[in-house]
This record gives structure tokens, C-alpha cells and sequence, in this order.
């Protein structure tokens, strides 16, 4: 059976060295990091993770602030309106809750953020330092992941890592920063002809899918560690994209819920520490 890896354990950990690192920088500078969350819309998922971001902001001795914007809002009105928060000092991140309104474009609203307060890692500049392999503020999620891989003693050195998914908020940006580990990854997604003989041959398999059981038992190595982002909802429940059996030839597993949920919420609040020291 495979060991659980706790990313609730592991999030508690992280918001405890942010608190220290929060109470650090207040003595340096006589105000606490500071966190921008702004909600358009009361899409519901939205606004159950708002809450948690809230409560670890809190647990991380951040101080923080959440807007909360009618759905119908002009595109041009929000991107003012996050350029106004660019500019309050006491801000040394601001996050943009996605998805946004059909009505508005992603990529238009993210372009209003400076990259040094653009905590969740999304704009276009921050991803293209990661491509280019420069310093900036990476997206959580990914980040979340390879700190559990770390914290559970995973060497990632040389070994092959699958990444199943291939999206620019997690797929993408972990690819590159399995690289930087010097792991050899190779990425999968929905067009991806091989998959489960891919996947057969990882040491490592991180399932991004979307897709309730992608990953089933006989697809794994026995011994792999397995990190499941998926989330999905069947039947009323929440499910990760691994099926639950794969735990039974998996060396070590991510629970869905309570593995790297929490991690991207720690994370964000890493990213916003880090944020306020470079304004420092």
C-alpha cells in the first residue's frame, strides 16, 4: 500500500516558516507582506477557495484584503482597477481568482499585474522567465508539487518523470521546472498516442488531467510515486485524476483532498514573502 504524502502536513509546515519570515520582514520594515485577492463573479468553487487563501493569509501572518466584483464588470474597468492596487505600497501581491467571466479575457486582465506582484506565477513575462530560466515568481501549483517530491525525499535527479497534462497554469510551467531538477520528463496530454505505455516506464507520475481516472493501476510501475492535481467531482465526491487502486502498486500517493489543494494555497503565500522582500 502506498504511503500517503500529506500535503495538508506539509502546507502547515510551509505556513509556519512564512509566519516566521511575515514577523521578520514586519520588524525590518514595520508592515507585514501584503495580499490583494480580487473575485469577480461568485463563481462557487471561486469562492471556497478565496476562503482558504483568506485563512492561510491569516495563519501566515499576511496582511490581507479581498475585492469582490460584480460579474458584469467592463473588462476595461477591472484592468484599471487592478492597476490601481499595483500601486499600493502596503500590496506586495495581487491575485487575479480564475477562471474569470466568460466576458472578460484572461490574458488581458493578467497583462494589467506587475510580474513582481503577479504571485500566482500567470502573467506572460513571468512564464517566459521561467522558460528562459530566470528568476520570478513561479505558479503555485507546480511549485506546491515539486516541494512535496522534495519534502517526501524524492530524488528527482535523472529520474523520468510523466507529467499528464499540459496546461499553462500547471502542466506547462511544472514540465520546466522538472527540468531545472534535471529530470527527464516527458509530457502527455488528451492527443498523446502511447499514454499508458508512457506512463508505465515513469518513475514519477504527476496526473494534471481534469479527468476522473485517467490513471489506473495497471498503467503504473509498482514502486512509482504518484502526485495526483486532478479534481474533479463524480457522484458528489471530490476525486483526484489517479483511480484509488493504483495506491495498491504505487510506492508513495497524494490523497484527493489533502494533497496538493493545500499546497498551492502554501505556496501562495510563499510567493507573496518572496514578492515583499524583493520590494524591500
Amino acid at each position: 500500500m502506498a504511503e500517503r504524502i500529506d500535503g495538508r502536513v506539509r502546507a502547515d509546515q510551509v505556513l509556519a516558516e512564512v509566519q516566521t519570515g511575515a514577523m521578520a520582514f514586519r520588524e525590518a520594515t514595520g508592515r507585514p507582506p501584503g495580499l490583494a485577492i480580487v473575485l469577480v463573479g461568485d463563481h462557487p468553487a471561486s469562492l471556497s477557495y478565496i476562503r482558504s487563501k483568506e485563512q492561510a493569509a491569516t495563519k501566515g501572518g499576511l496582511y490581507s484584503e479581498t475585492h469582490r466584483l460584480p460579474a458584469t464588470m467592463a473588462e476595461d474597468a477591472l484592468r484599471r482597477f487592478v492597476g490601481r492596487l499595483s500601486e499600493d505600497e502596503r500590496l506586495d501581491g495581487i491575485l487575479v481568482q480564475l477562471p474569470l467571466p466568460e466576458t472578460l479575457r484572461q490574458e488581458e486582465v493578467l497583462a494589467a499585474l506587475p510580474p513582481d506582484k503577479d504571485v500566482d506565477g500567470f502573467t506572460t513575462l513571468n512564464q517566459g522567465r521561467l522558460l528562459a530560466g530566470e528568476a520570478g515568481l513561479r505558479p503555485c501549483t507546480p511549485l506546491g508539487v515539486i516541494d512535496l517530491l522534495r519534502w517526501h525525499g524524492v530524488s528527482l535527479d535523472g529520474a523520468n518523470v510523466v507529467v499528464i497534462g499540459r496546461s499553462r497554469t500547471v502542466g506547462r510551467p511544472l514540465a520546466l521546472m522538472l527540468l531545472e531538477q534535471h529530470a527527464s520528463v516527458t509530457v502527455l496530454h488528451s492527443h498523446s498516442q502511447s499514454l499508458a505505455q508512457d506512463v508505465l516506464r515513469a518513475d514519477v507520475v504527476i496526473a494534471a488531467a481534469g479527468q476522473a481516472g485517467i490513471v489506473r493501476r495497471e498503467m503504473v510501475r509498482p514502486g512509482a510515486v504518484v502526485i495526483d492535481v486532478g479534481i474533479n467531482r463524480v457522484d458528489g465526491k471530490l476525486v483526484g485524476d489517479v483511480a484509488a487502486d493504483v495506491a495498491d502498486v504505487a510506492s508513495a500517493m497524494t490523497p484527493v483532498p489533502g494533497g496538493v489543494g493545500p499546497m498551492t494555497v502554501a505556496m501562495l503565500m510563499a510567493n507573496t514573502l518572496e514578492a515583499a522582500r524583493w520590494h524591500y
